[in-house]
């Protein structure tokens, strides 16, 4: 949908939301430069660090989480409550206040349709992201308008979780089927128009958004919870590092994303700037096309893991500010983080001697790079290319915005996991599970775990237990597995900051998933 069509469906939504949207007066506005932004705005289809900033203020989830804590704690969102009626079924209560953008009101039929279009897509960008989420879901189903039930599969002990995840956020049922055709059928080029004039029932209405490059949030009064304290926000492109700080400098804009830590400085010496930042949840990594006859002996993969020295990736890029971690694993996992015992080794003597083993003949490796899109992804990329090469690895850096992760001849590439929702499933297992991303896109074959059938069994056993003492002893057993096989290997958790004017008041928040612009009440205030 471009040009005059998008126009036409941002003036309706605008048109329909005139009587409730805020007005107040001397409320502040801001605006974001921001180093990437996504080509459409739709929850349902978006598995990537830059889409994760602009769900949160305009949609909500059934279920919600404190972010101002590391460890998840649940509460009412748009359910008022939930319980479990069986093993396999969870009843929600539903508000019945909540509106949509466009002025609708919301009832069970749109949470049906939300769940419904996850749990069993039939729109080719949701498919994998019903895989990897809601494989074990099995339907949602209307009690009455304001009642729902999600019914599972097998009993899950994430299903309050996966209730919280963005791609499971409400969007409006009758809005989507009425953009482009049958008004009764939701048909693919109305999620496409969706994605490009979204509606939600959060505390922000999109009025403008340019695919990629734009997206402003307007405050929306009839917003069932706490009104925001700015009335409007503008998140605009500004690819390049020197010119988004130039840009906070000149008071173009009033936050800027994707600060390296070798530019804090430059921030903090302007009396009017300050820089905010935290360990983000997610990991920067290097993953290996096993499929690839170059990486198929695991001892060559193992090797390269022992060839990186992380410590000093983490002192040199990010001024110690990253974290090593000791393997797969997040603080915000809750009772599942266990720090008692590592995977992560950094042996180069080891890593020579597993060369000689497998008789590499000095074949160089290509690997994979974005110039841009990763903070401190390149640099990383040069530092890791001359530490392999100290084992007597060579390498070749092929730098290419373009992702290159699903080509065959792909070898070495970096690459990133986040921590989508605060359970291994949802970060490690959204990437290596046997439906996670990684396999689907056959860059890894998992070999058969010892003492199992397969890893689909071994996985199964971590993923269905209810008592978290077996989660625990099998997600263990998988991370020693994934250790031998080595199909990845994770570098550090990198320290990411935001400048800031020094008259905004805001900060990411540590129960957020990866770069979340969370600007709902309380959130952020400007000393006007």
């Amino acid at each position: 949908m471009k040009g005059t069509k998008r126009k036409a469906f941002f003036a309706g939504v605008c048109t329909a939301a005139m009587m409730v949207l805020s007005t107040m007066a001397g409320a502040a506005e801001i605006t974001i430069g921001a180093a990437n932004m996504r080509e459409y705005v739709d929850p349902g289809r978006d598995h990537s660090n830059v889409g994760s900033m602009q769900y949160i203020n305009t949609f909500n989830t059934l279920i919600g989480k404190d972010p101002t804590k590391i460890e998840p704690e649940f509460r009412p969102e748009i359910a008022e409550s939930w319980e479990m009626v069986s093993p396999t079924t969870m009843e929600l209560k539903l508000r019945k206040d909540v509106v949509f953008h466009n002025g609708d009101p919301m009832t069970a039929d749109d949470v049906v349709f939300s769940l419904e279009r996850v749990f069993h897509p039939t729109y080719a960008p949701y498919v994998s992201i019903s895989k990897e989420y809601f494989d074990n879901m099995d339907r949602a189903e209307k009690i009455d308008d304001y009642t729902v039930r999600v019914h599972t599969k097998k009993p899950d002990p994430i299903i309050v979780t996966l209730l919280n995840v963005s791609e499971s956020m409400i969007v409006p049922e009758k809005y989507i089927k009425g953009l482009t055709g049958d008004p009764d059928v939701a048909e693919d080029s109305d999620y496409d128009a969706f994605a490009l004039a979204p509606v939600g029932t959060g505390p922000f209405m999109i009025t403008e958004f340019i695919a990629g490059q734009k997206l402003v949030w307007e405050r929306f009064d009839a917003y069932w919870g706490d009104k925001p304290d700015i009335a409007k926000a503008t998140v605009t492109r500004i690819n390049e590092m020197a010119a988004r700080i130039t840009a906070l400098k000149n008071g173009e804009v009033d936050i800027i994303t994707n600060v390296p830590p070798d530019q804090i400085a430059t921030i903090e010496r302007d009396s009017n700037l300050k820089v905010e930042g935290m360990q983000t949840p997610i990991f920067h990594l290097v993953f290996f096309n096993t499929n690839n006859p170059k990486m198929a002996d695991k001892r060559f993969r193992q090797a390269l893991a022992l060839g990186i020295d992380r410590n000093l990736l983490n002192e040199a890029l990010w001024y110690g500010k990253a974290r090593v971690p000791e393997y797969h694993t997040f603080p915000q996992f809750g009772e599942l983080y266990d720090p008692s015992w590592s995977t992560i080794e950094y042996n180069p003597e080891k890593a020579k001697r597993l060369l000689q083993e497998v008789g590499y003949d000095g074949t160089p490796l290509r690997f994979d790079t974005s110039a841009t899109y990763y903070t401190n992804g390149f640099l990383a990329a040069q530092a890791i290319k001359e530490m392999w090469a100290q084992i007597g690895v060579t390498v070749n850096l092929n730098v290419d915005d373009r992702w290159t992760g699903s080509d065959g001849d792909m070898e070495v590439r970096n690459w990133s996991n986040p921590l989508y929702f605060p359970d291994p499933v949802g970060s490690y297992g959204t990437m290596w599970s046997p439906t996670g991303a990684r396999i689907t896109a056959n860059s890894w074959t998992p070999a058969k775990p010892e003492g199992y059938a397969s890893y689909q069994e071994l996985w199964d056993k971590f993923r269905f237990s209810m008592d978290i003492n077996d989660r625990k002893k099998y997600y263990r057993e998988i991370m020693e597995y994934v250790a031998d096989e080595a199909p990845y290997s994770l570098l550090y958790q990198p320290y990411e900051s935001y400048g800031l004017r020094k008259d905004v008041n805001w900060k990411p928040l540590p129960g957020h998933i990866p770069y979340v612009l969370d600007f709902r009440k309380g959130n952020i205030t400007v000393n006007l």
